[in-house]
C-alpha cells in the first residue's frame, strides 16, 4: 500500500509562490513510479497539473506550463511542485499521485483517474 502525505499550500495573493510537497511513508520507493500534482477546482473535475516519470522526464497542462515546477527527490521518497506566478485560476484543491506506469506523463495527465494512489489533498486559494 502506497501511502502519500502531503503538505504546504495555502493562501496567497495574484503574483505570489507556493511549494508542495508530497512525501511517500513506510517502505514505499517512489523511484519506481511516475508522480504527478492534480487539482480539482468547487464544481469541476479532477484535472492534470504536471507530471514526471521515473526517469525525470516532466509534462505540464497548458494552463500551468512556464510557471509550476515539478520535481523529485528519490533518495528522500518526496515529490515536490514549486508554483510560482499564481493566479486566482489557480485556486483549487491539490493533489499528488503515483502510479505504476505504462504509458507517458502526458496520458496520465489526461486520465486522472486511472492513477492508483493519492494524497490526501491540500488546499491552495490564490486572491486578485
Amino acid at each position: 500500500q502506497v501511502q502519500l502525505v502531503q503538505s504546504g499550500g495555502g493562501s496567497v495573493q495574484s503574483g505570489g509562490s507556493l511549494r508542495l510537497s508530497c512525501a511517500a511513508s513506510g517502505y514505499t520507493d517512489i523511484s519506481i513510479y511516475l508522480m504527478g500534482w492534480f487539482r480539482q477546482a468547487p464544481g469541476k473535475g479532477r484535472e492534470g497539473g504536471a507530471a514526471i516519470d521515473t526517469g525525470g522526464v516532466t509534462n505540464y497542462a497548458d494552463s500551468v506550463k512556464g510557471r509550476f515546477t515539478i520535481s523529485r527527490d528519490n533518495a528522500k521518497n518526496t515529490l515536490y511542485l514549486q508554483m510560482n506566478s499564481l493566479k486566482p485560476e489557480d485556486t483549487a484543491m491539490y493533489y499528488c499521485a503515483a502510479h505504476h506506469a505504462f504509458n507517458s506523463g502526458g496520458y496520465y495527465l489526461r486520465h486522472p483517474y486511472e492513477l492508483s494512489y493519492w494524497g490526501q489533498g491540500t488546499q491552495v486559494a490564490v486572491s486578485s
